[in-house]
C-alpha cells in the first residue's frame, strides 16, 4: 500500500505479465488494476477493486494493512475493475458496494453481487465517510454507458475510471513520470478506448479541466500529480484538428500492391507529409490505432482474393470503423488478377464515420504507367483534402 496524501492510500496490483487486453490490444508493458482506499474518521471506502486474477493478492494487501472495508465504490461494471468485489464482500460481510443502477445490474449479472449488497446512488450524490465526502459524477461512454467519476470534495481528488488512463507500468511510485513513454502509452490507451467516444471524451476533458483537481486517479496506469499534463493531451486528441499524417493499411501478396503503395507514399512525402505503413498481415493493433489519432487521412490498399479484398487488409477497415477517428478522406487501391469488388467492400465496413471518398486505383497485374498517373491524382486529392 503506497501513500497519496493523508488518508488517501493507493492498493492495486500491477500486472506486467499480461500480453494482451480484451483480446485486442497488445500489452507491451503490462497494465495496473488501480484500486484506492479513503479513510475517513467514521468510515473506509475502497475506490474500485482489481481484475479477479489478482484478488487473492488484493485481498491479502487490505487484511495486511488493516483496512476495515465499509463501502466499495464501483465506477464502473468491467471485471479488471470489479473482479475482487465477491471476496472483498465475504471478508468483510457488513461492506456495502455503492455506485450506480447501470453498474449494479453489470456485477449482479457477471458476479453474482446480490442486489441487498448493493447501495444506488443519484449523479451528484453524496456519501459521508465523516470526515471525508464522496460526491459520484455520472460519466457515460467513457467509455462505458455505466461510467462514473468520484470525487473527494476535501481534498479535490477525482477518481476517473478508465477515463484519461494508460496501460503503464513503468512508474515506479505510481505517479506519473511525464516521460515520452507515457505519453505513448496514454495515446495508444487513448486510441483503443475513449476515441470511438471522443465527444463524449471531449465532454469530459472540458468538465475536468473546470473542476481543476489537485490530482486525477484513474483505474489503470499513473496518478497524475499534474493534471493539467494528461488533460492538455485529451484536449488535442478529441479536438477535430489533424495532422500531416496518413496512414496506409495494406497486404501484398506478391508485390504489386506494395509499389502502388510505396508510390504513392514517396509522392505524399514529396508534399511534406508524413505517412506510415501497416502490413496487416503482421500489424501492431496499439501503433496502428495510435497512428489514427492524428491522421488526416487513411489508404486501403489490397490485392484480390477470390474476387474480394483479402481477408487481412480488411482489419484495417474494421479498426477504423470500430475506433472511428477524425480522418476526413479515404481512398482505396489494389490490384487482382482475374477480377472482383475492391472499393464497395471498404465503402460498406467504414461506413460508421462516412469521410471523404477519394476514389479507387485498381490494376491488373503490375501497375503501368497510366495506373501511375492516377495515384499521382490521389496524392494530390489527399494533399487538399487534408489541407481543408
Amino acid at each position: 500500500m503506497q501513500k497519496i496524501i493523508d488518508n488517501v492510500y493507493y492498493i492495486g496490483s500491477y500486472d506486467k505479465e499480461r500480453k494482451i487486453f480484451d483480446e485486442l490490444m497488445p500489452l507491451s508493458e503490462g497494465t495496473t488494476y488501480n484500486s484506492y482506499v479513503v479513510k475517513g474518521d467514521e468510515k473506509t471506502a475502497i475506490v474500485e477493486t482489481v481484475y479477479f486474477k489478482k484478488s487473492d493478492e488484493y485481498l491479502k494487501r487490505l487484511i495486511d494493512n488493516n483496512i476495515n472495508v465499509d463501502y466499495i465504490i464501483a465506477n464502473h461494471g468491467e471485471q479488471d475493475h470489479t473482479g475482487a468485489i465477491g471476496k472483498v464482500l465475504e471478508k468483510f460481510p457488513n461492506a456495502i458496494v455503492v455506485t450506480n443502477k447501470k453498474v449494479a445490474d453489470n456485477i449482479i449479472s457477471m458476479l453474482n453481487i446480490p442486489s441487498e449488497k448493493i447501495k444506488l446512488v443519484d449523479d451528484g450524490e453524496e456519501l459521508s465517510l465523516g470526515n471525508k465526502t464522496l460526491r459520484f459524477k455520472f460519466a457515460p461512454f467513457v467509455h462505458w454507458p455505466d461510467t462514473m467519476f468520484t470525487y473527494l470534495v476535501e481534498d479535490n481528488i477525482l477518481f476517473t475510471c478508465d477515463f484519461l488512463g494508460a496501460h503503464n507500468t513503468t512508474c515506479d511510485n505510481i505517479f506519473a513520470d511525464y516521460s515520452d513513454n507515457l505519453i505513448n502509452c496514454a495515446k495508444k490507451y487513448y486510441a483503443e478506448i475513449m476515441m470511438p467516444f471522443r465527444k463524449f471524451a471531449a465532454q469530459y476533458t472540458d468538465y475536468v479541466l473546470e473542476l481543476n483537481p489537485k490530482m486525477v486517479l484513474p483505474s489503470h496506469g499513473p496518478v497524475y500529480d499534474n493534471p493539467k499534463f494528461i488533460l492538455d493531451l485529451y484536449k488535442k486528441w478529441t479536438s477535430d484538428e489533424t495532422e500531416k499524417l496518413v496512414v496506409i493499411s495494406y497486404v501484398s501478396m506478391y508485390g504489386s500492391t506494395k509499389l502502388m503503395v510505396d508510390y504513392l507514399k514517396e509522392k505524399i512525402e514529396k508534399e511534406g507529409f508524413k505517412v506510415k505503413e501497416y502490413d496487416m498481415v503482421n500489424v501492431d493493433t496499439c501503433a496502428f490505432a495510435s497512428d489514427l489519432v492524428d491522421a488526416c487521412s487513411v489508404i486501403f490498399a489490397s490485392p484480390m482474393v477470390l474476387a474480394a479484398p483479402h481477408p487481412f487488409a480488411l482489419i484495417g477497415a474494421l479498426l477504423v470503423n470500430t475506433l472511428r477517428p477524425k480522418i476526413k478522406s479515404y481512398g482505396v487501391i489494389g490490384s487482382y488478377g482475374w477480377g472482383g469488388v475492391l472499393a464497395g467492400t471498404y465503402d460498406k465496413l467504414i461506413s460508421t464515420i462516412k469521410p471523404n471518398k477519394l476514389g479507387e486505383v485498381l490494376v491488373k497485374g503490375l501497375p503501368k504507367d497510366v495506373d501511375y498517373k492516377k495515384l499521382d491524382d490521389m496524392a494530390i486529392q489527399i494533399v487538399e483534402s487534408c489541407n481543408n
